[in-house]
């Protein structure tokens, strides 16, 4: 399979991430953005939490800090919409999106899948493709309860140590989510396994995203 590369080494690439909360970014992509500041590339990122709120926000920046070294430059922004009820603020978060549209415009887009089951991530889906109609867009996947994982059109191969690291990372910055029962690293491990077999990865894992649309 012929790889295409969103950036070469060298080269500068503007990346705007939204998560609906505080650890699903890292979930989601968090080996992608591993894997482009190792390869070299010069990521410029915007790293946008939509609710983090007490001990959350302080979980999410120091995540997003670990994840981030590296990069180019990086801006962190988070913001306190009250959890599992964005579709009753849905006005007020597309504010925040075009607000940052306004002053920053990412060559890609990084955000929840159309197809997830939580509430908050598929508000967070439509009103990214409603703000952002000019943009590549690549949306990630959650894994949890509801079973919504589906077949996956785009991959971004890992090396093994980018894998062990982004689940490392995960369990050492959200210590308030380890209690549950799917927050570990044989989940994320198992599923970068199982997405690295579908795209035959050199070292076996990858993240999976749906790619809707894109211009070659």
């Amino acid at each position: 399979m012929r790889s295409l590369r969103l950036a070469l080494p060298g080269e500068s690439l503007s990346v705007l991430f939204i998560g609906a909360h505080s650890d699903d970014i890292e979930i989601g992509a968090g080996g992608t953005i591993l894997s482009l500041i190792d390869s070299g590339v010069k990521l410029n990122a915007l790293w946008c939490v939509l609710s983090s709120g007490g001990q959350r926000a302080y979980e999410a920046r120091a995540s997003a800090e670990a994840f981030l070294k590296g990069a180019d430059k990086s801006t962190i922004e988070l913001a306190d919409f009250d959890d599992s009820y964005f579709p009753t603020q849905n006005r007020s978060i597309k504010q925040k999106l075009i607000d940052i549209r306004a002053r920053f415009n990412p060559d890609v887009i990084f955000t929840h899948s159309r197809e997830d089951s939580h509430q908050d991530h598929r508000e967070v889906n439509q009103l990214t493709w409603n703000v952002f109609r000019d943009h590549l867009i690549f949306e990630y996947e959650i894994p949890k309860w509801d079973g919504d994982l589906g077949p996956r059109n785009a991959y971004f191969p890992l090396t093994a140590s980018q894998a062990d690291k982004k689940a490392s990372l995960l369990l050492e910055h959200f210590g308030t989510q380890r209690s549950k029962d799917w927050f570990d690293a044989e989940t994320f491990l198992g599923l970068s396994r199982l997405r690295g077999m579908e795209c035959r990865a050199p070292e076996r894992h990858a993240e999976a995203f749906t790619l809707r649309k894109a211009s070659f």
